[in-house]
């Protein structure tokens, strides 16, 4: 399974490929960030994410996208733009019919680290470690979108197979629901 990981922000956009499944060896294949500059007009800048997004999918062609879930912060405007960096990277997915999960950031660190409350320093020494690489992705939000991509190959595994469950045991519900009315 290869998965792009996007830590969606308007300013660095972090973007990290890793290929892989669970229990066996994991394999980066690259890592970076989308860059705009605050100083141009936002629909430039969501317009500069979204077009690197899609050369990333071009590029990688992953099986599926993990996004880092928005969660509440003080910075209103931060917030802001994270959403908004967010929305376009469900967008390119969808658009491409891949399946797409959100972790929240503490999800992610918890995967990777065991614990939630990681900090920047201890998820990439884990990533590193995990990827059996010399040094971390650089820069930070490269290695949190790579930590994300391991998270989704780690969780997104058993998170399918409860999906297709749910699903199995709706369509025996219906089957069953039509059976008795006829």
């Amino acid at each position: 399974m290869r998965v792009l990981g996007i830590d969606p922000g308007l300013t660095r956009c972090g973007v990290g490929i890793v290929e892989g499944a669970i229990g066996r060896p994991l394999r980066l294949l690259s890592a970076d960030v989308i860059r705009t500059t605050p100083e141009a007009e936002l629909p430039q800048r969501l317009l500069a994410i979204e077009r690197g997004i899609e050369e990333w999918l071009d590029e990688y062609e992953p099986d599926a996208v993990a996004v880092e879930r928005v969660f509440a912060q003080h910075n209103l405007s931060t917030v802001m733009g994270t959403a908004q960096a967010s929305g376009l990277a469900l967008v390119c997915a969808a658009r491409r019919g891949l399946p797409v999960a959100t972790h929240t950031p503490s999800e992610a660190k918890a995967a990777i680290t065991g614990s939630g409350r990681a900090d920047k320093a201890q998820v990439g020494t884990m990533v590193a470690r995990i990827l059996g690489l010399d040094s971390p992705p650089k820069p930070a939000d490269a290695a949190d979108a790579v930590a994300l991509a391991i998270c989704n190959i780690w969780r997104g595994g058993a998170q399918a197979r409860v999906a297709q469950a749910q699903q199995d045991f709706a369509r025996k519900v219906e089957l069953a629901r039509r059976a008795r009315g006829r």
